[in-house]
C-alpha cells in the first residue's frame, strides 16, 4: 500500500525528551506501519517561530527513520492571544496549524487565523473543546462519570466549537479539519456542514472507535485522554460516520507519557495515549476484517486523503513520480500487543494484551526498508 500518514503524533522534542523523541517517535511510527508523521506543536518550548520549525526539520533530517512535517501553532505560546507569523512559519516548512491540546477560545481570532491560512494554502487543525465547561473535567459526563464520581467533560464542550468553527470556515471560505472527533453531536455538525460543501474534513483515533467510558471502571490512566472516551452511542456514531465517509482520515493523536506520570490518581494524571504501533492492527483487525469497510477504504484514510489534506504531493498514491513510500501488510497475521516490546518511550497504552488480526510486516521510506530492523544492534 502507499506509505501510511499520520497527521497527529505528539513528538515531545524538544523540552520533554524524557517521554518521546524525534528518532524515537519515528522508529514507533515506521514499526506501526507510518512513513509520515505530522507532529503537533506543543512542545516546551511551543513550535511558534521559524528557529523551532526549522530545528525540528534537522533533527528529523538527521536521526529520523521516517518523514517529519512539523505543524505550527496557531497563536504565540498557544496562549490564544495572538496569532503567530503564519507566512514565516510556512516558509520555514510547517504543513498546517494549530493550537492542539487546547482550542482556539477566542472567535476572533479563530477567524483571523483561517482568513490568513487561505492565500497561504495552509490548514488550520482544530481541537475543538469549550474549557469554559470542560473545565475540571477528567472524563466523559454521563451515567458513568456519576458512577465513578469523577468530573465529567460535556459533549457539548466538543460540539460548540465543532459548530463555531464550521461556520466561520464557512464565512472565510477557508479550509478546516477537526481533530479526534469524538462525540455523535459533533459528527452531526460535519455532516450538515458537508452537505452544505464547506471546506470542512475530519479524522478519527482507534481509541474513541473501539473504547467508551465504561472501559475507566478501574480507574486505569492509560483510558485517561482528551477528548474522553465516550458514550457506547457515541462510538457507534463514529463507526456510521466513517462507514458513510463524514469521516475522511485515521489519526492516532499519539501522546506519549511516562510511566511515573501515569502512575497516580485518575484525576492527576496527564491525558494522553501512545497510539502510534497499535492503531494499523486496530483498525484492520475491528474494521477490515469485520467488513464495515473495505481495505481500498482503510488505505485511502490513513494514506490518500491525509496526503491531500496536508498538501503532500508525492505521498499517498503509488505511481510513477510519487515518492517510494510503501506499506507493506499481512491481512493474516495475528498479533497480541505487547507493550514491552515498543519502540516508543513510553508505554501508556491500553491495549495490552488485546489480539489482533492484522498487521504492517514491513515500512519503506524512500525506497528504503526502516522497518524490520534489521540493524537492530545500533538501535
Amino acid at each position: 500500500a502507499p506509505g501510511f500518514i499520520d497527521m497527529h503524533v505528539h513528538l515531545r522534542e524538544p523540552g520533554q525528551e524524557d517521554k518521546e523523541t524525534i528518532a524515537t517517535g519515528a522508529l514507533a511510527a515506521a514499526k506501526g506501519g507510518f512513513t509520515s508523521i505530522a507532529c503537533m506543536p506543543n512542545t516546551d518550548p511551543v513550535n511558534d517561530n521559524r528557529g523551532l520549525t526549522e530545528y525540528i526539520l534537522s533533527e528529523a533530517k538527521k536521526k529520523a527513520v521516517v518523514n517529519i512535517f512539523p505543524i505550527a501553532s496557531i497563536t504565540k505560546g498557544q496562549r490564544g492571544e495572538e496569532l503567530t507569523d503564519m507566512a514565516d512559519l510556512v516558509d520555514a516548512g510547517a504543513v498546517a496549524f494549530s493550537d492542539d491540546g487546547r482550542s482556539v477560545e477566542s472567535s476572533q481570532i479563530m477567524r483571523r487565523a483561517l482568513e490568513y491560512s487561505k492565500p497561504l494554502n495552509t490548514l488550520i487543525i482544530e481541537h475543538c473543546e469549550d474549557e469554559n465547561l470542560s473545565s475540571e473535567g477528567v472524563m466523559h459526563e454521563g451515567y458513568y462519570s456519576y458512577l465513578f464520581g469523577l468530573p465529567g467533560i460535556p459533549a457539548s464542550s466538543e460540539e460548540i466549537i465543532v459548530a463555531r468553527d464550521t461556520i466561520l470556515a464557512q464565512e472565510t471560505e477557508a479550509n478546516i479539519h477537526i481533530a479526534h472527533l469524538s462525540v455523535k453531536g459533533a459528527v452531526d455538525i460535519v455532516r450538515n456542514a458537508k452537505k452544505k460543501n464547506i471546506k470542512v474534513t475530519a479524522e478519527v483515533t482507534p481509541h474513541h472507535l473501539f473504547l467508551t467510558d465504561s472501559y475507566l471502571k478501574n480507574y486505569d490512566t492509560s483510558l485517561k485522554v482528551n477528548p474522553p472516551l465516550r458514550s457506547k452511542e457515541d462510538v457507534q456514531a463514529l463507526i456510521q460516520a466513517v462507514k458513510e465517509g463524514i469521516v475522511d482520515v485515521f489519526a492516532t493523536d499519539h501522546a506519549p507519557h511516562t510511566q511515573d506520570e501515569k502512575d497516580v490518581e485518575f484525576d492527576k494524571a496527564p491525558f494522553g495515549i501512545n497510539g502510534i504501533e497499535t492503531a494499523v492492527s486496530l483498525l484492520l483487525d475491528r474494521l477490515v476484517s469485520k467488513n464495515i469497510i473495505s481495505l481500498k477504504r482503510f488505505i485511502k484514510m490513513i494514506s490518500t486523503t491525509p496526503s491531500l489534506i496536508l498538501g503532500l504531493e508525492n505521498k499517498g498514491k503509488i505511481c510513477v513520480g510519487a515518492d517510494a513510500d510503501l506499506t507493506i501488510l499481512n491481512l493474516n497475521k495475528e498479533i497480541v500487543v505487547d507493550v514491552s516490546t515498543f519502540k516508543s518511550i513510553s508505554r501508556n497504552n491500553p491495549f495490552q494484551g488485546w489480539k489482533l488480526k492484522g498487521t504492517p510486516v514491513m515500512t519503506i521510506v524512500g525506497g528504503k526498508i526502516v522497518y524490520p530492523f534489521f540493524s537492530s544492534k545500533s538501535l
